[in-house]
């Protein structure tokens, strides 16, 4: 289990130098440039670029031209930590530009001063923000080396189907969204998300079926119309292989079932 050691706010420090080898290290970098030696490399972080330091491995901080600003969080790792989050076996670093840095830079904020306050509820609060962290930052640097185009290209798709996935969609109608073969738009959004596109509005579908079984009177032919299945017999079996429970046993009984994880843009 990861285990949060401290949070630290460099805000524009003169003469900053620094050396850490003993804990892991998320850095995202709000303002000016900073760089960091590690052996005979030189890495230069700047403003929205979040960077990530295995434990072991020395290496120097140092401000670039002026001072700069950054909030740093430094955490230490189990052996099965590295099996769900690859990033940490990274070797010397990492580093990608933040695509969602004003969210970003508000939780990293949020995280320091939590842990320097002492409110109610601190601890559970400060861990929240570091799990969210560190799984944001993971689909962060497992999303570096797929190009921005088909970046932009798959949030295209995303937002689309987040706004109809209650409609009736093919995946010609994606296609022709961004301008793209039937075959090539599976095969981006694929690269991206992990599944396709029809595959996704699937699961959105699924997991507002969950919440409406267990939220609201509908009855589950009402819901089946509501979520565009007017194929009541094609909802249950679709439900059943997401969830391994009919929507009866689901609503009579509850399950901690989960819907598959897919990687939002």
């Amino acid at each position: 289990m990861l285990k949060l050691h401290s949070v630290h706010f460099d805000n524009y420090i003169p003469n900053w130098r620094n050396h850490i080898i003993v804990f892991n290290v998320l850095a995202l970098i709000v303002d000016g440039k900073v760089r960091y030696t590690i052996n005979d490399q030189t890495v230069i972080g700047e403003k929205g670029d979040l960077l990530f330091f295995p434990s072991g491995i020395p290496r120097v901080g140092e401000n670039v031209e002026r001072e700069h600003q950054k909030i740093t969080v430094l955490f230490k790792n189990e052996d099965q930590d590295l099996r769900q989050l690859p990033f940490l076996k990274s070797i010397p670093y990492l580093k990608c530009k933040i695509r969602s840095f004003e969210y970003m830079k508000q939780r990293f904020e949020r995280l320091f001063y939590e842990t320097v306050g002492n409110g109610s509820f601190q601890q559970w609060i400060v861990n929240g923000i570091f799990q969210e962290l560190v799984g944001i930052s993971a689909r962060e640097f497992e999303l570096v080396e797929i190009a921005p185009s088909k970046l932009k290209l798959a949030d295209k798709i995303q937002k689309f189907l987040l706004s109809h996935y209650r409609a009736t969609i093919n995946i010609e109608q994606i296609a022709a969204l961004i301008n793209r073969s039937p075959n090539h738009t599976i095969s981006l959004f694929r690269e991206v998300t992990g599944v396709s596109p029809i595959q996704y509005v699937h699961l959105l579908r699924m997991k507002e079926a969950c919440n409406l079984l267990t939220n609201s009177d509908l009855t589950i032919t009402e819901i089946s119309n509501h979520l565009g299945y007017y194929d009541h017999s094609y909802f249950f079996r679709t439900f059943k292989k997401y969830t391994s429970m009919s929507p009866t046993e689901y609503r009579h009984f509850g399950s901690p079932a989960q819907i598959p994880f897919v990687n939002l843009i």
